[in-house]
C-alpha cells in the first residue's frame, strides 16, 4: 500500500528534527554501529574464493539490513498511522546524518587557522586518508571535499531512495534507506583495492549514480552558482570513483577552489586551496543543501496531500 503523503512528511521531519537535536544515536545503541561491528567480523576472514564471497555479501547484508527494517514497520502498521511514520522517521535519523558532517567540518576549518594539530585530530572523522603531514591549506581541502561527498553519501542517498520506495510503502521507504545506508557503509569499510571489496565498491558506484549528481544540483543552487554542475563536470572523472567527483567537484567550482589529495587527484588545478573563509562558505553551502533535501522530499509528501 503507498504511504500517506503526509506520512512520508512527518517520517522526513522527524528524521531532521532528531538529527538536529542530537546528531546521531549513541554508538552502543546505533543501528550502523552494529552492523559496521558484523561487517567487521566477516572480513577479517579468509574465503577460498573471495571476489565471489565478497559479491554474495555486498548484496546479502544490504538485503538483510532492509529487510530487517522492512519488517519492523510492517509489523507496526495495524498501529496509528502517524506512529507508523515516527518509527520511519526513526529508522530514517538512523541512516542520515548532516548536523555532525557540518559540526565536524566546521570545527576542522577554524582550527586549521590557529590549531593545526587539533585539526588533523578532528579530520579523520571526515576522511579516511594519510593527516599527518597535510598543511593547512590541504587540510581545508579535505575537509571541503567531505563535505561535499557526505553529503551525498550521507543524506541526499539515504533521502532519495525513502523518497522513491514512499510510493510503495513507508516500510519499503525506510528499507530502501536502510539499504543504500549498508552499501555505502560495506564500500567505506571494504571497498578499495581487493578482490574482497571488488563487489562492494562496484555496488556502491551503481547505487550512488543517481545521488551524486542531484547533490551536485543541489550544492550548485546553494552555493549561488547553477552552473557549478555543468563546469564541474570534467573534474568528475579525475577522481577514483565515478560519482565522487560531481559533488565535490561542483562546489570547487561554485566556489572557485583547489581541491586536492596528494597523490590521488585534483579539481580546479587553476584556483587556489580553501582559506578558511572558502571553507565556511563551503560549510554554508553544504548546510543549505542538506536543508533543501530534507525539504524537497518533505515537501514532495505535502504537495502529493493537496
Amino acid at each position: 500500500m503507498t504511504a500517506t503523503p503526509l506520512g512520508v512528511t512527518v517520517a522526513v521531519a522527524v528524521a531532521a528534527v532528531l538529527d538536529w537535536a542530537f546528531q546521531e544515536p549513541p554508538a552502543e545503541l546505533h543501528p550502523v554501529a552494529w552492523f559496521g561491528r558484523l561487517v567487521d567480523g566477516i572480513a577479517h576472514r579468509e574465503y577460498p574464493a573471495p571476489r565471489l564471497v565478497g559479491a554474495l555479501v555486498a548484496l546479502a547484508l544490504p538485503l538483510g539490513a532492509a529487510a530487517l527494517v522492512y519488517g519492523l514497520l510492517w509489523l507496526a502498521t495495524p498501529l496509528h498511522a502517524v506512529v507508523v511514520s515516527v518509527l520511519a522517521g526513526l529508522a530514517l535519523w538512523t541512516t542520515t546524518s548532516l548536523r555532525l558532517l557540518l559540526d565536524v567540518g566546521e570545527r576542522v576549518v577554524a582550527d586549521s587557522a590557529d590549531d593545526l594539530q587539533a585539526a588533523r585530530e578532528a579530520l579523520p572523522a571526515l576522511v579516511g586518508r594519510d593527516v599527518a603531514g597535510l598543511s593547512p591549506e590541504l587540510v581545508r581541502s579535505a575537509a571541503v571535499e567531505s563535505l561535499a561527498e557526505n553529503l551525498s553519501d550521507g543524506l541526499v542517498a539515504p533521502l532519495f531512495a525513502f523518497a522513491v520506495l514512499s510510493f510503495v510503502s513507508l516500510p519499503a521507504a525506510a528499507a530502501g534507506a536502510a539499504f543504500v545506508k549498508a552499501v555505502n557503509t560495506l564500500d567505506s569499510m571494504l571497498g578499495y583495492p581487493g578482490a574482497f571489496g571488488w563487489g562492494s565498491a562496484r555496488l556502491d558506484d551503481l547505487v550512488m549514480f543517481v545521488p551524486a549528481r542531484l547533490t551536485a544540483l543541489l550544492v550548485g543552487l546553494a552555493a549561488g552558482d547553477p552552473d557549478a554542475p555543468w563546469r564541474a563536470r570534467r573534474y568528475a572523472r579525475a577522481t577514483p570513483s565515478p560519482n565522487a567527483g560531481w559533488p565535490m567537484g561542483a562546489l570547487a567550482a561554485a566556489l572557485n577552489v583547489r581541491l586536492e589529495k596528494p597523490g590521488g587527484y585534483v579539481l580546479n588545478e587553476v584556483a587556489d586551496h580553501p582559506t578558511v573563509a572558502d571553507g565556511r562558505a563551503a560549510v554554508a553551502a553544504v548546510r543549505r543543501a542538506g536543508v533543501a533535501a530534507y525539504g524537497t522530499v518533505a515537501l514532495a509528501g505535502v504537495v502529493r496531500w493537496l
